[in-house]
């Protein structure tokens, strides 16, 4: 495995609009090829704009960042990345199946080699028999495999994922951390993974990437040392425990505390985050 990263930020600032809301400072930050890093803080951190910075949805006020030996801008162009966002953002009108193959019709493949790589992903995703269905006659948790399924699709070096499970209940959040892992470890893929929870980063990650409150700064990088495969027994472990002990010590550390955060912060930094 090459030890170039797959994502390298140096010296990221973003600021937004008249007010000069400064959503970034400074940011810093290697992903490792084939690493799942996900990125912690309270709302309006900047948390999401890091993630839209690495995928050319935003364009940094300064700072360079290099996706695959290129810049953001080249490896989108270059179709580098699979984004997945917490809505599953499906076509109602079309099936499962050619929601997935959606960016092979992009990429111009021919019908054979799409219906052969959508199969493939309906069962790397353990959807089969829904190939026909449309997204309103699946639950959301199966929407949003749905939505992974056609980010892989087109094998991208770089999965960016926005708080993918945060509109489910508890339960089928947990279940799809473990397919999100197991599809990690199949397909190879690196992952940047957005989340609030902190339970979630660390059952999922390699490492947790915690950021201080607006202006989002990387206060600290915990990395996480439980072993793989990853299963519900991992979630009792002691050590899953004083992992997450410690993520929440970091953020705490960091001026984190939800409390802290004035009455609107989050919201400003959500209107303002709009590309």
């Amino acid at each position: 495995m090459s030890d170039t990263p797959v994502v390298s930020v140096r010296g990221v600032t973003k600021s937004f609009g008249a007010r000069g809301v400064t959503a970034l400072q400074d940011i810093d930050l290697d992903v490792r090829p084939g690493e799942l890093v996900s990125l912690i803080g309270p709302s309006g951190c900047g948390k999401s704009t890091l993630l839209r910075v690495i995928g050319d949805l935003v364009e940094p006020t300064s700072g360079v960042v290099v996706v695959n030996g290129k810049s953001a801008r080249q490896a989108r162009l270059d179709r580098d990345y699979g984004i997945v966002f917490q809505d599953a953002v499906l076509y109602d009108w079309r099936t499962v199946a050619k929601n997935i193959a959606m960016p092979l019709e992009l990429l111009g493949w021919d019908r054979a080699k799409r219906a052969e790589r959508v199969a493939e992903m309906i069962e790397l995703v353990e959807l089969q028999g829904f190939a026909d269905h449309h997204p309103w006659q699946l639950s959301g948790g199966m929407q949003q495999r749905v939505s992974i399924a056609r980010a892989l699709s087109f094998s991208p070096a770089l999965l960016l994922m926005d708080e993918p499970f945060g509109a489910l209940d508890e339960m089928t959040r947990e279940r799809l951390n473990s397919e999100l892992l197991r599809i990690w470890e199949a397909s190879g893929s690196t992952i940047v993974f957005v989340t609030h929870s902190i339970s979630e980063a660390v059952f999922l990650s390699q490492r947790v990437v915690v950021m201080s409150r607006r202006p989002g700064r990387i206060a600290a990088v915990v990395d996480i040392d439980l072993p793989q495969p990853r299963n519900a027994d991992t979630r009792e472990e002691p050590r899953f425990f004083e992992l997450v002990t410690t993520v929440r010590d970091r953020l705490r550390e960091g001026g984190l505390d939800e409390d802290r955060t004035a009455p609107g912060e989050g919201e400003l930094v959500a209107a303002e985050d709009v590309p």
